[in-house]
């Protein structure tokens, strides 16, 4: 897994400087919101927001932090998406998801004990998706990711449906995401 070529996708896809009417994140460069840069030091214009401050960002925040490189010792096209989903939607998210999808393919708590959905990838979410994966093999990971797929898709339409502003990054979304 090759974090570098991730956050590389990710500053590709999201661009340069944006300040989007519709968008409630406000000014973002590289995808990085205005916020976010802030609450980890940055004090310039987001215009000027390096290239290589916003990697570390992404690194840092949404790879580290969450847990995900852990992830992708065991489940890298995972890792990936949990990733992605991390940058759009917030890695608590993202972690969410995955804990959501492990309990619900879980055959009734047959292959590991349920674990709590806290948003955080900890010993537990991390047993419970090793266990998942020796009773699943590989196949199990393609069908863990479909479940994260479905659970983020599912999130972007109720977006949409509770924020019709939402409404002009929907197939978007979708199409980058979920293609």
């Amino acid at each position: 897994m090759d974090i570098n070529a991730l956050i590389d996708e990710v500053i590709a896809r999201e661009g340069g400087y944006s300040n989007h009417v519709a968008d409630s994140g406000g000014a973002t460069r590289w995808g990085v919101t205005e916020a976010v840069a802030r609450a980890h030091g940055y004090r310039g214009d987001m215009r000027q927001l390096p290239r290589e401050e916003a990697a570390a960002i992404y690194r840092r925040i949404y790879w580290l932090r969450p847990g995900f490189d852990q992830v992708a010792e065991h489940a890298p096209a995972l890792a990936a998406e949990l990733f992605d989903t991390g940058v759009n939607m917030g890695p608590p998210v993202a972690a969410g998801f995955l804990q959501r999808a492990l309990n619900a393919l879980n055959r009734g708590a047959s292959d590991f004990p349920d674990i709590p959905v806290d948003r955080r990838i900890g010993a537990r979410t991390m047993e419970a998706l090793k266990a998942f994966l020796r009773q699943r093999g590989k196949a199990g990971e393609t069908v863990l990711l479909k479940a994260v797929e479905a659970l983020q898709g599912e999130r972007y339409l109720r977006l949409a449906e509770e924020r019709p502003a939402n409404e002009a990054f929907l197939y978007g979304w979708l199409a980058n995401r979920l293609g």
